[in-house]
């Protein structure tokens, strides 16, 4: 993804603030968003890592999770599930990825997975 079709990506997303639709996604419900995200940047597999550690007693027992996408360099990730008070809870390295942004946050409250801005 070039430079200016990340850019184009973050001002796509920055344009969501609430949601119309929720879509059931593994047990999880996903907002336009998150939905959209997955969609624009071929990122499916974000969305299962949030589901599937809802079976994760740490997470699960948390009504109120972020989960932190960090990409390094060498396209190597790591994902750090917080409380929403800064405190880790969980993580999930990430051998690969060609996931186009440095960072992003999603979060799921209650089940339901969203972007910040969607809140």
């Amino acid at each position: 993804m070039t430079e200016s079709e990340k850019q184009q990506l973050i001002n796509d997303l920055n344009q969501f603030h609430g949601t119309e639709h929720y879509y059931r996604y593994l047990g999880i419900i996903l907002t336009d968003g998150v939905k959209f995200l997955c969609e624009s940047a071929k990122c499916w597999w974000y969305a299962d890592i949030i589901a599937s550690m809802q079976f994760e007693n740490k997470v699960k027992k948390e009504p109120f999770q972020v989960f932190k996408l960090n990409v390094n360099p060498d396209q190597t990730a790591r994902v750090t599930i917080e409380d929403g008070n800064d405190n880790i809870i969980f993580y999930q390295d990430i051998q690969y990825t060609d996931f186009p942004l440095d960072k992003f946050v999603v979060w799921c409250i209650d089940k339901i997975a969203l972007l910040p801005s969607e809140y």
